[in-house]
């Protein structure tokens, strides 16, 4: 059996709530209140994206992006 595809998720914090997208996947994004809800939503959008890419016969594409946290001058929510 093939291994499972593995995408970097972006999950973003505005002031309304969380925004989570996949670089390797344009187009598919999620929103939600909290981040649990946004991570929850953006692994259904990844199903549904994929499924339908399949559906259509277009090309899955290979994860290809990373993700990292860094520091930087002052203040930062990263970590």
């Amino acid at each position: 059996m093939a291994e499972p595809l593995r995408y970097t998720v972006i999950v973003e914090r505005a002031e309304t709530g969380y925004g989570a997208y996949v670089p390797d996947l344009p187009g598919c994004g999620a929103t939600g209140k909290t981040e649990a809800e946004v991570r929850d939503r953006i692994r259904k959008a990844i199903e549904i994206h994929l499924r339908s890419m399949r559906e259509d016969g277009d090309r899955i594409p290979e994860p290809t992006s990373t993700g990292r946290t860094t520091e930087g001058d002052g203040p930062s929510p990263l970590r």
